[in-house]
């Protein structure tokens, strides 16, 4: 696999999300994401992919399921991320949520692309904590939102030397 990248918005308490949407509007955020994404295929749990409620345009979009049944046009199903790195064949694939396929993903991801926003709202999701021995941030680009005054950053932070992802097997 050339890249698999995690890309994620978080409050200051690693809230990614309440009740299934996203507690803050950020424009800017959005369209970094889009900007990032497209052209790329895109990795996300059932209830993330319900929550956008259609396939993201001019990506290929994966959705990991328990449910063997469920389906979707323009979505291709699979049951965990690992059938869904098979699928990829050495493509560079963002994973964009939700909390659960985040954890199930953090171990095998090179790249994190994380927004801090820099408040704290009520979430029921969060990212899992990054550990500082394995990610090293190179990249760091602070902001703050035209309309709406929220602070904000995009965040790169690369897997460090020595901390190499266990290898894939396809199931």
């Amino acid at each position: 696999m050339k890249h698999l990248t995690i890309i994620v918005a978080t409050d200051q308490q690693g809230g990614i999300g309440i009740d299934n949407t996203l507690p803050w509007k950020l424009p800017e955020d959005l369209a970094h994401f889009k900007r990032l994404t497209t052209g790329h295929p895109i990795i996300m749990g059932r209830k993330t992919f319900d929550s956008i409620g259609r396939p993201l345009p001019n990506r290929r979009n994966i959705v990991i399921t328990r449910n063997s049944e469920w389906r979707h046009d323009g979505v291709e199903a699979v049951g965990s991320i690992e059938a869904a790195l098979a699928l990829l064949a050495g493509e560079e694939a963002y994973v964009i949520g939700g909390a659960e396929i985040y954890r199930q993903s953090l171990v095998l991801a090179t790249r994190l692309i994380v927004t801090e926003i820099a408040a704290a709202y009520d979430c029921d999701a969060f990212f899992p904590a990054i550990d500082h021995a394995i990610w090293q941030e190179t990249a760091r680009v602070a902001h703050v939102s035209e309309k709406s005054g929220l602070a904000y950053a995009f965040v790169t932070l690369e897997r460090r030397a020595g901390s190499e992802q266990p290898a894939v097997t396809p199931q």
